[in-house]
Parts: structure tokens; C-alpha cells; sequence
């Protein structure tokens, strides 16, 4: 059994883990593009996205899967990406907050979180939106008390909840026209 040392930060855990040679070749598709990396097998989803792509939407709230702020869609399912081990998604598709858009056109759900004012200071606004298009996606958005209770594992800290289900209820309601 091999024993992990103990390291002051992620960069020197990465570092000694790469001259060990313990990292592994990992394929997939994140936000429509290919992407292809040697990680450390420890890598979640959330540091390969912020860390390895620069892709800095998707937020890093608790770091224990019970704010949400990291939710990104993988495979169309809702998760939270500091929870997941990139190693574990070979193959798969990964959409974050920076896929959502058509280049400058703003996705439905984006436009509703605007008109509803569904952010206040926007930290968690990127999980709640891709929370949202999961939320929708598995039909769960019938009714206000049906989007309550399936974005409550989404926290928002500075309480625009009402502005986030009715943004929510919206997008639903333009996705089955």
C-alpha cells in the first residue's frame, strides 16, 4: 500500500505526483471542443476546469458538494465538479458556464436570470444557471415548488432565490413553446 505524503499545496502535491510518474492521459469534450491532458489521477473536474483550462466560471464554493457553486453539466447531468474525479469522465462531454452562450447570444436561461434579477453579487450565479438547465432538462421545473426543491442543493449566499425560481420557472416555460 503506498503511503501520500503530505503537501502544503495543490501545486507541490501536482509536482511530486508528475515526478513519480503518476499521471494519466485523459480525453473528453468540454464545451464542445476536445481536450486532451496528462493529470494527476487526484485531479477533480472543478481544478481541471479552473486550473489546467482557465475556465474560471464555474466557482469553488465549499469544496465539499454542499454549495453548488461548482455545478457543470457532464453528460447533461447536473454535478458537482468538485466532488468528481476528472479521471472518472474519460470520454465524456463537459459543459460549464462558458459553453452556455452562442458566441455572443445569450442562452434563455441567461436572459431570464437579467430580467429576474436571479444574481446579486453573481458568485453563485454560474451554478445556479447550470443547475437550472439541468433542473429543466430533467423536468423538474413544473412549478415553482418543484424548482425549490430541485435547485436546493444550489446555495445562494446573498438571498436572490425568488429572482433564481422565476428565472428558472421563465426558461422552462420558453423551452416547451
Amino acid at each position: 500500500m503506498a503511503v501520500w505524503p503530505v503537501f502544503p499545496n495543490i501545486a507541490s502535491a501536482q509536482q511530486a505526483s508528475a515526478a513519480l510518474g503518476e499521471t494519466i492521459d485523459l480525453s473528453l469534450t468540454v464545451n464542445g471542443e476536445p481536450v486532451a491532458l496528462k493529470i494527476d489521477p487526484r485531479l477533480s473536474v472543478l481544478d481541471m476546469l479552473r486550473e489546467r483550462l482557465a475556465l474560471t466560471g464555474t466557482k469553488k464554493g465549499c469544496n465539499q458538494g454542499a454549495c453548488g457553486a461548482c455545478t457543470v453539466l457532464i453528460n447533461g447531468q447536473r454535478v458537482n465538479a468538485c466532488l468528481a474525479l476528472a479521471v472518472m469522465h474519460e470520454g465524456s462531454s463537459i459543459t460549464t458556464i462558458e459553453g452556455v452562450a452562442s458566441g455572443s447570444e445569450l442562452q434563455p436561461i441567461q436572459l431570464a436570470f437579467i430580467d429576474h434579477e436571479g444574481f446579486q453579487c453573481g458568485y453563485c450565479t454560474p451554478g445556479q444557471i447550470m443547475s437550472g438547465l439541468g433542473c429543466i432538462k430533467e423536468g423538474h421545473a413544473g412549478s415553482r415548488e418543484d424548482i425549490s426543491y430541485w435547485m436546493s442543493g444550489n446555495i445562494c449566499r446573498c438571498g436572490a432565490y425568488p429572482g433564481i425560481v422565476a428565472a428558472i420557472e421563465q426558461a422552462a416555460q420558453e423551452d416547451r413553446t
